[in-house]
């Protein structure tokens, strides 16, 4: 394990709308603020169509072979993630959610492209007095946190 000390920042409330793509939103929003490390809380509606990484095609395989899924219509969400700059500084979003409608549930990561359904609401966390930071992983092509 490996770990660094943060203090929170600001607290921001965000309202994502219809149509928008979860990750590029929220990591432009990140941008804008002078964000660079973050925790964030999100729930609301994903739109049909939204892409979720669900998991590799075989586990402890090299190289790592991400599985997709695609929503077949609007499901209630609910997921946290994490707003850590790569190499470059730039922020990256790295959030999972959980997608249910009915009976049925799906949870994955919003890399490939969650677009919001109506309504997402977002608490954002701002951590400061770190410089944990994402860096690539040859071994898994990850790109990991380094705290």
């Amino acid at each position: 394990m490996r770990y660094s000390e943060a203090q929170r920042g600001r607290t921001f409330i965000l309202r994502l709308e219809d149509g928008d793509i979860v990750h590029e939103t929220i990591e432009n929003f990140a941008e804008e603020q002078g964000i660079a490390r973050a925790a964030l809380t999100i729930l609301g509606g994903a739109d049909r169509h939204s892409k979720l990484v669900v998991g590799p095609e075989q586990s402890r395989s090299q190289p790592v072979v991400p599985m997709q899924h695609e929503l077949y219509d609007a499901h209630e969400v609910t997921g946290t993630g994490t707003i850590f700059p790569d190499t470059s500084g730039k922020p990256v979003l790295h959030m999972h959610m959980a997608c249910g409608r009915e009976e049925n549930t799906v949870t994955g990561c919003v890399r490939n492209g969650v677009r919001v359904w109506h309504v997402m609401e977002v608490i954002l966390f701002e951590l400061t007095g770190t410089d944990a930071v994402r860096k690539p992983d040859p071994e898994t092509g990850f790109e990991l946190l380094v705290p």
